[in-house]
C-alpha cells in the first residue's frame, strides 16, 4: 500500500461509557448528533465488549491486541514492560506520525510514550503534578487554586457536580482543542497520521461545565432498571464497589436521576467536541481519507441492579459503544451485532495502515480485524472478558491495591470473574461467589433472569462454560480451573462494618492544608 493510500486514522476513545448512550443507536434521552453523524457515516459495532471493563487492562489490551491472559494486565495495575510492540509502535514503525492526547492511563510509568511519537498528557489522577500538560495549562490560566479541576472524588465520587472550571478551559474542552489545533497544523500535509483523543469523561466524578449541567433535567432520563430479585444477580466485585464508592448505604431516587442528568450532560459535551473534531477534519480536506473509530474502555451502572460503577459483566458495565467510519471500507448506516471486543482494534487499525494485521514483530493478536467482521469473512465463536479484583476489603484504602507482580496465579484465580459472549448467550463465573450465571441475549436482553440452572438451558450453560475454559487454556489461564470444572476457592464477602474499605482519593495537584486547622 502507497502512502497516498493509507488513511488517516483518529481514534477517539472515551473513559466509562455505556453502549447504550448514542442517540442515533437507541437511546431516545440522549443527544448526541455528532455521534449520529459517525454512525450514519459508518457502521456501528451493537455487541461490541470490554476484555476487562475496568480502566487500564482494558486500555492495555487495546493497544496490545491481546486478551487479559496474555498481556498479565487484569485490574488497574501495571501494562507490560517487556518490550512488546504496541499499536502505536506498529504504526510508528510504518511511517505514521503518531500522537496521543488525553488520558491514556498508562502503567507502571504514566509518562511512558508506548510507542507514541508525541503526547499532550491530561490524567484525572496526575501523578505528573507539574509535568500534566493540562494542569500546566491551568495554572498558566489562572487556575491554580482550584484544588479539584477534575471533579471532587472519595466520597463525593457519585455526587453529581459543576465543574469549577469554565467550559472553554475544562478538561473536555482542551481533548477537542488540542485535536483540533493537531489536525489543522501544516505539518499533517504529505504524512499518514495516527491521533488518540482520550477523553476522561464521562467518567465520575459526573461533573460537566455550566451551562451543559443545565441541560438534562432529571424528570427527563430513565430511572434505574432494578429487576426481580436483583442482588442475586450481582457478584462479589459489585458489593465491593458499592461499598467503596460510598453507594451501599440506601438509595435515593432523585440523587440517581441527577447522577444520571450529570452523566448525560457529560456526554453531550463530549459529543459536542467530537462535532469540532470532525469540522476540523473537513475543514482540512481529510474527512472522507481518515479512518475513525470511536470507542469507550467499559460500562457504568448508574444504578442498574441498585449498582454503581464498573468491572461487573452485566452489559451496562462490560459492553462498549463502538463505531468505526471510513468510506468504501466500511458500510454507511450500517449496524453490525456479531460480538466484537476492544482487542479488535489494533488489528482493524494496522490492516487499515497496510500492515500485518495478525501479529506485531513481538507478538500474536488476539483480535480479528473488524473489516472482517463487517463483511462476515471471519470466523469467531465468541468474544472474553477476565478481571481478577485483588484489592483489599479489610478496612485499608481499596485504591491501594496490590501489585500484580506479587501476586500468584492462585489467588489471581481464586479473584477471577470471567464472562464468554457469543451471539445467543452470555455466560459469566464468578469464583469469590461460586455462581455461574447464564443470560440469553434475545429472549432477555436487559439480563433480568440467571438461566444457568434452568432445566431447558443446562447443555447451553455447559456449552459456554467449554468455550470459556477452552479460551483460557490456550491462553494458558488454569488456575482457577480443575479439570472440566471451576476450582473451588474461599467465598468472599464484604465487611459488615459500614466505614470498612472506603475510597480515599484525593488530586494531588492544589495544597488543601488549613492552617490551624488541618490534622
Amino acid at each position: 500500500m502507497s502512502t497516498a493510500d493509507r488513511p488517516n486514522i483518529l481514534h477517539l476513545f472515551v473513559d466509562q461509557m455505556r453502549f447504550d448512550c448514542v442517540g442515533a443507536l437507541g437511546n431516545p434521552h440522549l443527544r448526541t448528533p455528532a455521534l449520529d453523524r459517525l454512525v450514519n457515516r459508518g457502521t456501528a459495532f451493537t455487541s461490541a465488549y470490554s476484555p476487562c471493563p475496568v480502566c487500564i487492562p482494558a486500555r492495555c489490551s487495546m493497544i496490545y491486541g491481546q486478551y487479559p491472559h496474555n498481556t498479565g494486565c487484569y485490574e488497574n495495575g501495571s501494562m507490560p514492560v517487556d518490550g512488546r510492540e504496541s499499536l502505536m509502535d506498529v504504526l510508528t514503525r510504518a511511517g505514521y506520525r503518531t500522537h496521543g492526547i488525553g488520558k491514556c492511563h498508562f502503567s507502571p510509568d504514566p509518562a511512558a510514550m508506548r510507542g507514541f511519537q508525541t503526547r499532550e498528557t491530561q490524567e484525572e489522577l496526575p501523578a505528573l503534578r507539574d509535568h500534566d500538560d493540562y494542569l500546566q495549562f491551568l495554572a498558566r490560566d489562572g487556575y491554580r487554586h482550584v484544588t479539584d479541576p477534575h471533579g471532587v472524588r472519595g466520597s463525593m465520587y457519585y455526587i453529581p457536580q459543576v465543574s469549577p472550571i469554565a467550559q472553554q478551559h475544562h478538561p473536555t474542552q482542551w481533548i477537542g482543542d488540542r485535536a483540533i489545533d493537531f489536525i489543522g497544523s501544516p505539518q499533517r500535509r504529505g504524512e499518514p497520521w495516527y491521533l488518540y483523543a482520550g477523553f476522561i469523561h464521562p467518567h465520575p466524578p459526573f461533573s460537566p461545565p455550566a451551562p451543559w449541567h443545565k441541560l438534562y433535567g432529571i424528570d427527563e432520563v430513565p430511572l434505574p432498571f432494578v429487576p426481580h430479585q436483583h442482588d442475586r444477580l450481582l457478584t462479589y466485585v459489585n458489593r465491593a464497589q458499592n461499598r467503596y464508592k460510598y453507594r451501599d448505604q440506601g438509595i435515593d431516587f432523585n440523587l440517581v436521576r441527577l447522577i444520571r442528568a450529570y452523566y448525560y450532560a457529560c456526554i453531550s459535551f463530549i459529543d459536542y467536541q467530537i462535532g469540532r473534531i470532525l469540522d476540523a477534519l473537513e475543514r482540512a480536506g481529510v474527512l472522507d481519507s481518515t479512518l475513525i473509530v470511536f470507542a469507550a474502555d467499559h460500562g457504568e451502572y448508574l444504578g442498574d441492579f441498585w449498582s454503581f460503577g464498573k468491572r461487573g459483566m452485566h452489559d451496562v458495565s462490560a459492553r462498549v459503544p463502538l463505531i468505526v467510519s471510513h468510506p468504501g471500507q466500511f458500510p454507511v448506516q450500517s449496524r453490525c451485532d456479531r460480538p466484537v471486543s476492544l482487542v479488535d482494534l489494533a488489528p482493524t487499525l494496522l490492516r487499515a495502515a497496510g500492515c500485518d494485521a495478525d501479529r506485531t514483530e513481538t507478538h500474536p493478536l488476539d483480535g480479528l480485524p473488524l473489516q472482517q467482521i463487517a463483511d462476515d469473512s471471519a470466523e469467531r465463536d465468541a468474544v472474553f472478558a477476565q478481571l481478577s479484583y485483588t484489592r483489599h476489603m479489610d478496612g485499608t484504602n481499596p485504591d491501594a491495591f496490590v501489585s500484580e507482580d506479587a501476586v500468584s496465579e492462585e489467588e489471581r484465580a481464586a479473584c477471577s470473574l470471567y464472562m464468554a459472549v457469543n451471539s445467543r448467550f452470555k455466560y459469566v463465573y464468578s469464583a469469590p461467589d461460586r455462581i455461574e450465571f447464564l443470560f440469553d441475549r434475545v429472549l432477555d436482553p436487559l439480563e433480568s433472569r440467571n438461566r444457568a440452572h434452568a432445566p431447558n438451558f443446562r447443555h447451553y450453560t455447559d456449552g459456554m462454560r467449554t468455550v470459556m475454559m477452552e479460551h483460557l487454556r490456550a491462553g494458558g489461564e488454569t488456575a482457577g480451573l480443575d479439570g472440566d470444572c471451576w476450582k473451588k476457592f474461599e467465598h468472599r464477602e464484604i465487611p459488615t462494618d459500614p466505614d470498612y474499605g472506603l475510597l480515599i482519593q484525593d488530586q494531588p495537584w492544589a495544597d488543601t492544608r488549613i492552617p490551624g486547622y488541618s490534622r
